[in-house]
């Protein structure tokens, strides 16, 4: 099948830069990323292609380049997907938190309400491809609602696990370690729907790292990529804590540990912990997994990946409060950086919101700058958590406009995103302008221990 037009269904955070990249990089097929939400597709359209929803680096210039040419954003999504061969899965696919799987499960009500619409739809052969993360045998349900309610159309069903870095997103379209594509190998018209997919991404991926394997392996590949990963930032995080207590410092031994070949130096950077959208749902649909075929041990296993991760976290908010005299009631706490990494604005699993919400149950006050992370944004993250009404959070939480405000007059200062511009502040003023004593914690590893105190500052750092 040769693809001349691409539908998205979803214009978040892989739809969307996923499809700029396919749009620029294949300029004879029409891409266009539809989604329900008219706000979010209003903001893809905007003239000044700065505000666009998603911020990546390098990212608003390749919108620039292909919108209006073969790059399209709509909400008309029943067109979308009528006039496309190939059409992109890539909603979100949330944890449950309702019945059976709570708190573990993927939720895969929006990837069926996309199969049944697909399916309504289509009046010719679709090649529908999983773009969304996913559990292992998905591809199966996907293929039964669309062959049961379709319009006598035929359906290949393909597995194209995303693997980017929010804040390399680009880099990694552009040159990815690997492209995954799993299908129904053992036909012809699963090998020809894969082929079409491929050769997709070789207008500019070489084929030596395009990989095809079967639907499952696919997807259970992507699972394991991220616990793989998350696995590894727990496990220096554990022993960040021991360094703590021991007079070791986390740095060098993650330099230590990570020259070794066997091991390798990627992801040893010791932290408040992991976030973002992917690490802790993909583990825990895992564990969810494993627990559903009885595999106990396995699932127990993974999952103390995560019971880690939290504690990482809850001990960073707990040190605060024990450090400031045992209480931090009445405080004002400065909190630099709300996403969960730099370079992007993406709160999801953001180690800051769970720092900030055990703060604010001692009855902190707390003071938000992120230079990416909108206000409106920040409120619905602690909203989300139902701790407090909404009105408690807005009246306990003000978020400005510079790190300066954030800490002036505060008694102490949590960095808990690795911004760069956080490493140029002026500590000296900022000292100056704090409570004394001056507490800073820095959750990153980011600023220079010996030199803020010098300033200072009571200082302290996770694994030293």
């Amino acid at each position: 099948m040769k693809i001349k037009n691409i539908c998205c269904i979803g214009a978040g955070y892989v739809g969307g830069p996923t499809m700029a990249i396919i749009a620029q990089k294949c300029p004879h097929i029409n891409v266009t990323v539809v989604d329900i939400n008219e706000k979010r597709i209003a903001a893809w359209n905007d003239e000044d292609v700065n505000n666009i929803p998603i911020y990546e680096p390098g990212l608003s210039d390749i919108v620039k380049e292909a919108r209006g040419r073969n790059l399209f954003f709509s909400t008309n999504v029943d067109e979308a997907i009528d006039n496309a061969e190939m059409i992109f899965i890539s909603v979100n696919t949330p944890t449950k938190t309702y019945g059976i799987g709570k708190g573990m499960a993927a939720d895969l009500k929006y990837i069926e309400l996309c199969a049944r619409q697909i399916a309504r739809v289509s009046k010719t052969d679709k090649i529908v491809v999983e773009k969304s993360t996913l559990p292992v045998r998905t591809a199966e349900a996907l293929k039964n609602i669309l062959e049961n309610t379709g319009n006598g159309v035929n359906f290949q069903i393909l597995s194209n696990p995303e693997f980017l870095a929010e804040g390399t997103a680009v880099e990694d379209l552009l040159a990815p370690d690997r492209v995954l594509i799993g299908g129904d190998i053992d036909t012809v018209k699963g090998k020809d729907a894969v082929e079409a997919l491929v050769n997709v991404y070789a207008n500019w991926v070489s084929r030596e790292h395009i990989l095809t394997t079967n639907v499952w392996s696919s997807e259970l590949s992507k699972l394991t990529a991220n616990a793989f990963l998350a696995q590894r930032v727990s496990s220096i995080n554990a022993m960040s804590e021991l360094c703590e207590k021991t007079g070791a410092d986390v740095n060098e031994v993650a330099k230590a540990v990570g020259m070794d070949s066997r091991i390798g130096a990627k992801f040893l950077q010791s932290s408040v912990g992991f976030g973002g959208s992917c690490f802790q749902k993909d583990i825990l649909n895992l564990v969810y997994i494993a627990k559903s075929f009885g595999l106990n041990e396995v699932a127990d296993y993974w999952e103390q990946v995560i019971i880690l991760n939290d504690h990482q976290k809850r001990r960073f908010a707990a040190n605060i409060v024990k450090s400031l005299f045992n209480t931090v009631s009445g405080k004002k706490i400065a909190i630099l950086g709300w996403a969960f990494k730099k370079d992007t604005n993406d709160t999801r699993e953001s180690a800051a919101i769970y720092v900030s919400d055990y703060l604010l149950n001692e009855q902190a006050e707390i003071v938000v700058y992120d230079p990416k992370v909108t206000a409106e944004q920040i409120y619905a993250d602690l909203d989300y958590l139902g701790t407090r009404s909404d009105s408690e959070n807005r009246s306990l939480v003000s978020v400005v406009s510079t790190a300066e405000e954030a800490c002036k007059n505060s008694h102490a200062v949590a960095v808990l995103t690795e911004w760069d511009e956080f490493k140029e502040l002026d500590w000296n003023e900022i000292y100056k302008n704090m409570l004394k004593p001056a507490f800073l914690f820095d959750g990153r590893r980011l600023l220079d221990k010996a030199e803020l105190q010098s300033i200072g500052f009571d200082f302290f750092v996770i694994g030293n």
